[in-house]
C-alpha cells in the first residue's frame, strides 16, 4: 500500500495550514489553494527550524551568519583558509555582509584575516585553534539539533524529502548556479 493510501484510510493530524487551505476553499471555491499546502507547510517548518538553530547556535555565542563562516571555512579542506571573496561567494551574501560576520569573528578570536602575500589585494581568512576547536564543537551539536527536528521522519521519509526539495531548487535555478567554495559537496 502506497503511503498515500495509507493516509487516505487513517485520520491525518492537522495544522494551521488545513484551516487556511479551509478558509480560501470557502472564500473562493473558485481557486484551487493546494500549492499553499506545500509552501505554507514549507514556509512555516522553515521559521520554526530556523528558530530551534538560533537557539543552539546562541548557546556557542554565535548567530547564525557566522556560524555559516566558520563551518565553510572547517569544511573547505584548506588550512591555509578561503579568500573573503570565496566566503562570499559561498554563503551567496554581500560582501558588505561577509565583512561584518567577519569582524565579529576577528573580534571573537576566531578568526584571522590577513593579506595574501602573492597578492597584497586579497584577503585570506583562516580559523584560529580556538575557532576550529569552537566550529568543531558546535557543528557536531547542530547535527544533532538537527536530527531531533527531523525525528517525526523515518530515515527513508528524509531520504525522501530531501530528494523532492533538491528537484524543488533545481527547479527553481537556485542550486545548480550556486558558486562554490573548495570543499563544497
Amino acid at each position: 500500500m502506497s503511503n498515500s493510501s495509507a493516509l487516505k484510510g487513517a485520520a491525518v493530524a492537522r495544522d494551521a495550514v488545513d484551516l487556511v487551505l479551509e478558509q480560501w476553499a470557502r472564500a473562493r471555491p473558485d481557486l484551487d489553494p493546494s500549492p499553499m499546502s506545500v509552501l505554507g507547510r514549507l514556509s512555516r517548518a522553515t521559521r520554526l527550524a530556523e528558530r530551534e538553530l538560533k537557539s543552539l547556535f546562541s548557546e556557542f555565542g554565535l548567530e547564525r551568519g557566522e556560524f555559516d563562516v566558520l563551518a565553510t571555512l572547517r569544511r573547505s579542506g584548506s588550512p591555509d583558509g578561503l579568500t573573503a571573496g570565496m566566503l562570499a561567494r559561498s554563503s551567496m551574501v554581500t560582501s558588505g555582509a561577509v565583512t561584518n560576520r567577519l569582524d565579529r569573528l576577528v573580534a571573537k578570536g576566531y578568526v584571522t584575516r590577513d593579506l595574501d602575500p602573492a597578492n597584497r589585494r586579497t584577503v585570506i581568512v583562516a580559523l584560529t585553534p580556538a575557532g576550529r576547536d569552537l566550529i568543531d564543537r558546535a557543528v557536531a551539536a547542530h547535527l544533532d539539533n538537527e536530527r531531533r527536528i527531523l525525528a517525526a521522519l523515518d530515515p527513508h521519509q528524509q531520504d525522501e524529502l530531501a530528494a523532492i526539495l533538491r528537484s524543488l531548487l533545481l527547479s527553481l535555478g537556485d542550486e545548480a548556479d550556486a558558486p562554490r567554495s573548495p570543499g563544497d559537496p
